[in-house]
């Protein structure tokens, strides 16, 4: 802005002061919503407009400002809706039109008048009367010029909604995502609750924490990672169907798909497991794509993803195995260390890995997930990977554990709880033994939580489901930047 524009918009400032109007006034005075308006009248015509002299009043901000000379039009945008209201100035004393004549983009105004159309067929407001109701000291940026750069957008989202009309759409698409979960999961019997963001101990994935200092208990805190086992407490408390929509906070990188603040739904139901877990949450998805998206088919950066039908099942042995044309098969494998050589040789991107369910997990990452467009389930995860999942009744190796992908990216994560408290206790003391080995992401035993499963805890099914991701398959954004609304950015220099 210009140090000229920025004296014009102050001077006028002054100008309303010194005419006694207060440039931001209390009380906002009776109005109608834009909305409301136009769908009583966009279907009138210019003389059924001239026969009804409906007056209304409106409010909004002003979008768009033209003169010619005796005739004024002002563009007023509010709650996603806009009108037109005109200023004549053989109708109005010289007061007012002074004073629509000297309205700045980006000004809030409220409009007294009676409807009509132009010769152009605009349904338009004839203002007898004007108030401003806050006086704008910046303009706001062109409507298709003025908002491109990508962190500028982040950093000022309040511009970014007002003259980008995906980021509004996004911002409205993912309130209707959580009001769809919710209403999916109250209406099946799932209380919501709440559980502490700060935790004197992390646990419920394998992730680095935000560690802040609680001064009140002069002792240190993490910001949680997962809500899992608070939730699972509750369980084991006799709520039986418990979730949260939760924020959780990973000290992690950032990618077009990772956040270090994002949002997940975790849901807990006892007599429940994995298998019980896929069927809620193909429910579940498919309910919120209906109420957010309008339908089960959305296109994902031009990939088609159709959530209706039955959603394929498959292991994460077979999924590897079917990638590797037959070469590698993680639960046959003898050598896992010479199949990770022979891979690399082949030219495949295959990181080094310290153990066999880390190889398994990088080949899964690397040869497999990036392919998988259209929902499907992928099942039977290592043990190790799964420290809070049944270990599968066939094969100790692995767990009952499913993930769920959508568009290359892992969209949900479920297991068969585990609920044997001796078990649990070994597979923390595993966890501890990778932490002292130099795992920054290995779980902290969690003594107080192992007591709880010795208390006892019903068979339960437990379901997280990245609530950011959702919404950008939902509505084709292609960072999950864009579906948060005050993404975490560097803190720019001074």
């Amino acid at each position: 802005m210009s140090e000229y524009e920025k004296e014009a918009r102050r001077q006028r400032l002054e100008e309303i002061r010194g005419q006694g109007r207060d440039p931001y006034p209390a009380r906002t005075g009776a109005h109608t919503p834009v909305a409301e308006v136009r769908l009583l009248h966009d279907g009138k015509d210019a003389e059924a407009l001239e026969a009804e002299a409906v007056e209304v009043a409106v409010v909004g901000r002003v979008m768009a400002h033209r003169s010619f000379g005796k005739l004024l039009f002002v563009d007023l945008l509010q709650d996603g809706h806009t009108l037109q209201v005109s200023g004549k100035k053989q109708q109005l004393d010289a007061e007012t039109f002074a004073q629509l004549k000297a309205v700045d983009v980006g000004d809030f105004l409220r409009a007294e008048g009676v409807l009509w159309r132009t010769r152009s067929g605009e349904l338009t407001v004839d203002a007898r009367a004007i108030d401003v109701l806050s006086k704008a000291l910046r303009p706001l940026p062109e409507k298709w010029h003025g908002l491109v750069d990508v962190e500028t957008r982040y950093r000022q989202r309040y511009l970014d909604l007002l003259v980008n009309e995906d980021a509004r759409r996004i911002a409205v698409t993912r309130s209707r995502v959580l009001s769809a979960m919710r209403s999916y999961l109250d209406g099946r019997g799932f209380l919501e609750v709440e559980t502490p963001v700060l935790q004197a101990l992390y646990g419920g994935a394998s992730a680095r924490p935000f560690q802040t200092h609680y001064n009140a208990l002069d002792q240190d805190f993490f910001l949680r990672i997962s809500d899992e086992l608070y939730l699972k407490r509750l369980v084991v408390g006799g709520l039986d169907r418990v979730y949260e929509i939760a924020h959780d906070f990973r000290n992690e990188g950032i990618s077009h798909k990772h956040s270090p603040e994002f949002t997940m739904m975790e849901c807990y139901q006892a007599y429940a497991d994995y298998r019980d877990m896929m069927d809620l949450v193909q429910g579940l998805v498919t309910h919120v794509a209906e109420e957010a998206a309008g339908g089960l088919q959305v296109d994902y950066r031009g990939q088609a993803v159709d959530f209706g039908g039955e959603w394929p099942r498959i292991s994460i042995r077979d999924a590897i195995l079917e990638a590797t044309e037959g070469e590698v098969d993680v639960l046959a494998e003898q050598d896992w260390r010479a199949s990770e050589a022979r891979l690399r040789e082949r030219g495949l991107d295959v990181r080094p890995q310290p153990t066999w369910a880390t190889f398994v997990d990088e080949l899964f990452s690397v040869l497999v997930e990036p392919n998988l467009v259209q929902p499907t389930f992928v099942v039977d995860h290592p043990s190790e990977l799964s420290p809070l999942a049944k270990r599968s009744p066939d094969d100790p190796r692995i767990v009952e554990r499913f993930e769920l992908f959508v568009a290359g990216m892992e969209l949900a994560n479920a297991f068969s709880e585990l609920n044997d408290p001796d078990d649990q206790r070994a597979r923390f003391e595993e966890q501890a033994k990778a932490a002292a080995a130099g795992d920054d992401e290995a779980q902290p035993f969690d003594e107080d939580f192992v007591a709880a499963l010795e208390h006892g805890m019903p068979p339960t099914g437990g379901l997280g489901v990245g609530v950011d991701r959702l919404v950008m398959v939902l509505t084709g954004a292609a960072h999950i930047r864009e579906v948060i609304l005050f993404p975490a950015l560097r803190v720019e220099p001074s």
